[in-house]
């Protein structure tokens, strides 16, 4: 690696962090509004709720990883043109390819990383994700464990505890129960421990009383007891098998979903396009760096038209990510379609390599050979 590579490589990797840092807090941002609630209603501890979102990152950078390369390739390389360096360097007798040598060097790292994220982390992270999204709602635990506070559980319940020893024992128990408008009742425990089961979940009460209140009479009722089992229901979602979205597979599990027996079979298109899908996206960076190459340092270097080789590598960029998303849903309902998301992502990088490899000076050679 010259100098030339080593300057510029340095240059789009510090860029490429960057940019890919600001969308990413971006992105986690929005998306991390929607597990608000989670704090909210269900008492999630903020470590739990840092934990979850940063679970989102990897299904995040497969999307901005190829985006960032391509802003950080048409702002460095702009940037060089407007400087003349990239002018000297051609009159030098340096060649296209060297010139486009960091910035394929860089896509191509982009690339490894996307298979990567693809293959191994995300549905790693995601499944990790959904199965903690899914205790938190339909596990109990995590909202009686919830010391000093109300916890509204559903349907006019509240349970509140005022700590949790060491040992697991839950101390200073109060539980409402106010599905009955016509008769509320009110469990209080000195102390108390929660049991988890198949068949729902328990809390077993020692050394507390059962308060009611007659609603015609206003009479008051205590019932004391040394040991009381409070069934708090079948938690949603108890003994169902939890149905795992395509990200959260493997890609054996995705291309041959026909095995599956949780997936229905209207839902195999999506599944196996999925899996395809993972293959082919990480193209996607080599494609957009070839695409910006190819517009920005193909043909003369000339302030006037660099505008409008910046706003036609965008267009192009953009259009071959819009066309990727709409070919993923046509053939996800015809899979005899699948060849052509290779295709697509296969010739934009084929065409735009030859486009970027051109060289203008051996086309000034023939043209006054011709002349000649």
């Amino acid at each position: 690696m010259n100098a030339f590579t080593r300057y510029v490589f340095g240059q789009l990797f510090v860029g490429m962090i960057f940019v890919t840092a600001g969308l990413t807090c971006i992105i986690w941002l929005s998306q991390s509004l929607r597990l608000v609630e989670l704090i909210v209603n269900r008492g999630v501890s903020a470590g739990t709720f840092i934990y979850l979102t940063m679970l989102m990152l990897p299904n995040f950078l497969t999307v901005i990883l190829p985006i960032a390369l391509f802003c950080v390739v048409v702002f460095i390389y702009a940037k060089l043109i407007t400087d003349r360096e990239l002018i000297v360097m051609r009159a030098s007798g340096v060649s296209q390819s060297a010139l486009a040598k960091p910035a394929l060097i860089l896509a191509l790292l982009t690339v490894a990383l996307g298979y990567f994220l693809n293959l191994y982390l995300l549905p790693k992270s995601y499944q990790k994700f959904r199965e903690m999204q899914w205790d938190i709602r339909y596990n109990y635990s995590h909202v009686l464990l919830k010391e000093g506070a109300f916890n509204t559980l559903s349907n006019g319940r509240t349970v509140y505890v005022r700590e949790r020893s060491s040992d697991g024992q839950l101390l200073g128990i109060l539980y409402h129960d106010g599905r009955d408008p016509l008769k509320p009742f009110t469990i209080m425990a000195s102390r108390g421990a929660l049991v988890e089961s198949d068949q729902g979940t328990r809390v077993v009460m020692f050394d507390g009383n059962r308060q009611t209140v007659d609603s015609k009479t206003n009479k008051l009722s205590i019932l004391y007891f040394d040991r009381h089992i409070l069934d708090l229901g079948k938690k949603s979602g108890t003994g169902a098998v939890r149905y795992r979205e395509p990200r959260e597979r493997t890609l054996d599990e995705l291309l041959f979903v026909e095995t599956a027996e949780d997936v229905p079979v209207n839902d195999f298109g999506k599944f196996i396009i999925e899996g395809h899908k993972r293959l082919v996206s990480p193209l996607s960076s080599l494609a957009f760096t070839l695409i910006a190459l190819a517009c920005l340092i193909s043909g003369s270097f000339s302030r006037r038209s660099q505008t409008k080789k910046i706003l036609l590598s965008i267009f192009l960029m953009v259009a071959l990510l819009v066309s990727a998303l709409g070919l993923e849903n046509v053939a996800a309902k015809n899979l005899k379609l699948t060849p052509t998301m290779y295709l697509h992502a296969l010739v934009p990088i084929v065409v735009a390599f030859f486009m970027m490899a051109w060289s203008p000076r051996l086309s000034i050679r023939k043209r006054f050979k011709l002349s000649s």
